[in-house]
Order: C-alpha cells, then structure tokens, then sequence
C-alpha cells in the first residue's frame, strides 16, 4: 500500500500568481493591449494638465500643454525609430544611438559653443538652432548610408561597427573641446546635454509634428514589408522586395525621427530599447500593424507619467532623462546577460 502511494500521480502544482498574471498579460489580444493603453495615455494626459490646476490658468495650462505635446511627439519619435531600426538589424538590443547621432548632437553644441561662445548658442533663435542641428545630422547618417551600401561591401554589420567608431570619434573630440573651454562656458553649455522638456520652443512643435507626421506615414504603409524584413534578408529578397534599398530608407527615415527628437528636447539613449522592450512583451504577435501603436502608447505613458510623478512627488528634484538612462542602462545590461545565458 505504501508502495502504491508512492508511485500514485500526484496532483499538478497550482501556478504561482505571479505566472498565472504573466500568462494573461502575455495571452491578451492586441485589441486588448492597444485599448488599455489609450486609456492610460488619456487618463496620465488629463491628469498632467489639470491636477494641481491653480494660479493664473491660462499661463499655466498652456505651458502644460506645450510639455505635453513635446513628450507625445517624443513618444512616437523614438518608439517607431528604434523599432524600425531593431526590424532592420534583426537585434532586440540595438537603438539609432549606436549610429552616434547622442554623439554628434553633444559635439554640434560643443563647437558651436567652443567657437560662438555658450551664451550665443543659448541666446540663438530656436528655429535656425533647430534646423542646423536637423540637417547636420540627417547628413550625417545619409552619407554614411550611402557609403556604405554603394560599395562592395553592403554590409549591415560593418554598417554598425562605423557607427560605433565614429560615436566614440565625436565624444573624443567632445571632450577634448570641453577642456579647453572656460568652466563658466561648460556650465552653461552642460545643461543641453541633457533631455529637457520644460524649455521646449512652441513655434518647433508645429515643425516637428509635419516631419513626424510624414514619416510616420510613409512607415504605416509600409508596416507589410516592414512584417517581411523581420523574417531576415533571405527572405525578403526571395518574396521580391529590394532589400538594399528598403533598408536604406528605413534608416533614413529613423535618422530623420531621431534628429528632430534630439533638436527637440535632447538625446533620450535608452528611452527606446524600453518602450520596445515593453511593446513586444505586450504584443503577442510580431505585426507592425500592432507593434507601433502598442510602442507609441507605451512610450506615451512612461514621458507623461514619469514627468507627472517627477513634478509632482519629487518636485524636480531630478530630470526624467536621468531616470530613462539609469533604467534603461540597467535593462540593457540585463538583455545582454541573458542572451549570453541562453
């Protein structure tokens, strides 16, 4: 008897909680995921402009709203670049700043302080420092690309070794600027280092929402090829699409979203790899068509409700950007090491 005990089944363990919430979150339909999200993003959009609403409103409001809309426009730059950009190099770990432009924004604003001064770059009219820092930068990436995939080589892995290369060239050149500058100038100059969404020029924004508005156009229509370069360049060669050159716009495109979010508000590193890291959690299935609204939601949420607890429980006692860069530092650290376990 004792025996048969023994070799009797035994009953399946209940799963823990922890599992069984991980399962449903992980089950739920994209219809699902994207309609909490818009919820979510109403309900942190609303609360930012109108809790704590006092003094003379119609200062304060529309300062709100400025915020706001800058974070949203942020949102969407960076989510739909860096998902764009992780689709094209088939890397969950990769974002647009491996590419250098964080480092060519940081160099752009120290030589212009080096050679103007860093009150005459602050002093500067928004949109003529906005435009400069835009074109140099969508220059930038458009030469490389072009060098790159015009030689014999073609190579979307010597394409990233470059980008690495020329990074740590620009933050080289950087510092050597930095010290030879007055401390007084480096001060000054310091702050745009730093993403920042309480100085934002209102005038840009009409200019970086067409910008925005356009890409994001031109990737919605191609969110079906975008499906079939996520299945590797064997495969979208062998369904008939002209990988070299959809990939060459592709990275275009995420050079354009990413220098207007820089010109903006400054370079956000990380702030992507978490919004996609997040999306893909979240969305069950690998479409497009899901994937950059769940990012962009997402994305959306984090700035608003981050800058909102930031504001409000902490009262400034950091910047939002600081946070994005320790978290997501320690996210990347964390994909890294577990794809070295597998």
């Amino acid at each position: 008897m004792p025996d048969a005990l023994a070799t009797a089944p035994r009953p399946p363990k209940a799963a823990a909680p922890a599992t069984r919430l991980r399962g449903r979150v992980r089950n739920a339909s994209p219809h699902l995921v994207v309609g909490i999200l818009l919820a979510a993003t109403a309900a942190v959009v609303l609360f930012f402009l109108f809790f704590d609403l006092k003094g003379n409103v119609d200062y304060v409001l529309p300062r709100r709203g400025i915020k706001v809309a800058a974070m949203l426009l942020v949102a969407v730059t960076v989510g739909v670049s860096t998902l764009l950009f992780q689709t094209v190099t088939a890397n969950r770990i990769l974002t647009p700043s491996i590419m250098g432009f964080d480092s060519l924004y940081i160099l752009i604003q120290t030589a212009l302080a080096f050679t103007l001064g860093a009150a005459a770059v602050v002093a500067a009219p928004p949109a003529l420092q906005f435009g400069v820092e835009v074109v140099l930068m969508v220059a930038f990436s458009a030469l490389l690309y072009r060098w790159m995939f015009t030689g014999a080589t073609r190579s979307l892995h010597l394409l990233l070794l470059v980008g690495v290369i020329l990074s740590s060239l620009f933050r080289g050149f950087s510092s050597l600027l930095q010290r030879l500058m007055e401390p007084s100038e480096f001060i000054i100059l310091q702050d745009l280092f730093f993403a920042s969404f309480n100085n934002v020029d209102p005038s840009l924004l009409a200019v970086s929402a067409v910008i925005i508005a356009v890409v994001c156009a031109a990737v919605w229509r191609a969110r079906r090829t975008l499906d079939v370069l996520a299945l590797g360049r064997e495969v979208a060669i062998n369904v008939g699409v002209d990988h070299r050159k959809t990939v060459m716009l592709v990275l275009l495109g995420c050079s354009l979203l990413v220098a207007v979010s820089t010109a903006l508000v400054g370079p956000v590193t990380f702030f992507g790899l978490l919004v996609v890291s997040l999306g893909y959690q979240l969305c069950r299935t690998f479409s497009h068509a899901w994937l950059l609204p769940i990012v962009v939601l997402i994305g959306a949420v984090a700035l608003v409700g981050g800058q909102l607890v930031l504001e409000q429980v902490f009262g400034f006692a950091t910047a939002l950007s600081v946070v994005i860069e320790f978290t997501g530092g320690i996210l990347f650290l964390y994909l890294l090491l577990k794809g070295s376990l597998k």
